[in-house]
């Protein structure tokens, strides 16, 4: 059987042009006729397939934004199981690896960080799913799994705010890549993501203050 292009298909032409311009420009930026128009199609077109530019916009998070950031956790997850023991830094390398060093392509990671600022900036429906299914529900199992390493006396909120500053490291270090190259002077080529994960790891168990337990007794 003949494998056909999914750009022969409307709805999947719309959803590849529409996440494109949502991501340059924001949801409240684009209209549906420059998205039929790069689509190559009519605005019966979205009508008939999505029903309206928000039910759009939603849908470009669940089959692209959510796919792509499942398998980001996956790696996460697979990196650990890899483990024979865990600790807080075998937790942090994971996290910053899947982020800087896979499993999403060059492309993809543009696109995926793109919406995500524009969401943050001007919030709309698909960031409450965003967190609800995928922000939350990631940041307590590293909670869960880190906790036995962290000292006693430390809160819920010690511990997201704990977890948030490692996290806005490996985002700004995977995403101002531009910035990162200009500065460094470095390529950004597979041996410095390698050493920007271990930066990372260092920079945030300093960060701890030396307080965590490596291994849960």
């Amino acid at each position: 059987m003949v494998q056909k292009d999914k750009n022969e298909f409307p709805r999947e032409r719309i959803l590849d042009e529409a996440e494109l311009l949502f991501a340059r420009k924001g949801y409240h930026a684009v209209t549906v006729r420059e998205i039929t128009t790069r689509a190559g199609c009519n605005l019966a077109a979205v009508n008939y397939h999505f029903g309206n530019k928000e039910n759009l916009y939603l849908e470009v998070f669940k089959t692209r934004w959510f796919p792509r950031a499942r398998r980001i956790m996956n790696a996460v997850d697979k990196a650990l199981e890899s483990r024979e023991r865990i600790s807080i830094s075998a937790v942090i390398h994971a996290v910053a690896s899947a982020f800087l060093e896979g499993p999403l392509t060059e492309r993809e990671r543009e696109l995926h960080f793109q919406l995500m600022v524009r969401e943050l900036a001007q919030p709309t429906e698909a960031f409450e799913i965003v967190a609800g299914q995928i922000m939350q529900p990631f940041f307590q199992k590293l909670g869960a799994i880190i906790s036995p390493f962290l000292p006693g006396k430390m809160d819920e909120e010690q511990l997201m705010l704990s977890m948030f500053s490692v996290f806005s490291m490996i985002l700004h270090l995977n995403f101002a890549r531009v910035a990162v190259t200009r500065l460094t002077g470095r390529e950004y080529d597979a041996a410095f993501r390698a050493r920007l994960v271990g930066h990372i790891v260092e920079f945030s168990l300093n960060g701890l203050g030396g307080i965590y337990r490596e291994e849960s007794e």
